[in-house]
């Protein structure tokens, strides 16, 4: 990326108002709208533990990558099979969460894509499993219950919240 333009008096232009600012209203309007339909790790993790009604988490990878570890409480519901399982299996009034991996896959993406295509209400969990692992929070196996270090960048070490 390059550097902004230096201006006539010899100070750099701004990078970030190179392109002007949306309006209030249309920040507004944008900001909420990937709030109705984003949510985070750090709230899943909040409503997970506080047993908020009608969330059901729905983990939509493949039965090795279950198997290797997932949210307590989630239950698993690979894609491909969300059409015609997931009116059965999730309840219509739900709010549904859907997670994958992490930020650099976008399975979690396309399942919420498909719960709301059967007309449920439905936020993808930004981070997906790897933040929820890196954040330090409990993983179910088979084993039973683990946990991993916090990683720094991710989360404060003393603390599952940013306070964000």
């Amino acid at each position: 990326m390059s550097n902004p333009p230096i201006t006539a008096g010899g100070t750099r232009s701004s990078a970030v108002a190179g392109t002007p600012a949306a309006p209030p209203a249309t920040a507004l309007a944008h900001f909420a709208a990937r709030l109705s339909v984003e949510t985070d790790v750090s709230d899943v993790h909040a409503d997970l533990e506080a047993g908020a009604a009608g969330l059901v988490v729905v983990d939509v990878r493949s039965n090795e990558a279950w198997e290797q570890g997932h949210l307590p409480g989630a239950i698993h519901l690979p894609t491909n099979r969300i059409s015609t399982d997931g009116p059965r299996i999730v309840p219509a009034d739900a709010l549904v969460v859907t997670y994958c991996w992490g930020p650099g896959c976008n399975g979690a993406t396309r399942a919420a894509l498909e719960f709301a295509r059967l007309n449920r209400r439905v936020k993808e969990m930004l981070g997906g499993f790897e933040y929820w692992v890196r954040e330090g929070l409990a993983v179910e196996t088979a084993q039973g219950r683990t946990v991993r270090p916090v990683d720094p960048l991710t989360a404060p070490q003393a603390s599952p919240t940013c306070d964000c």
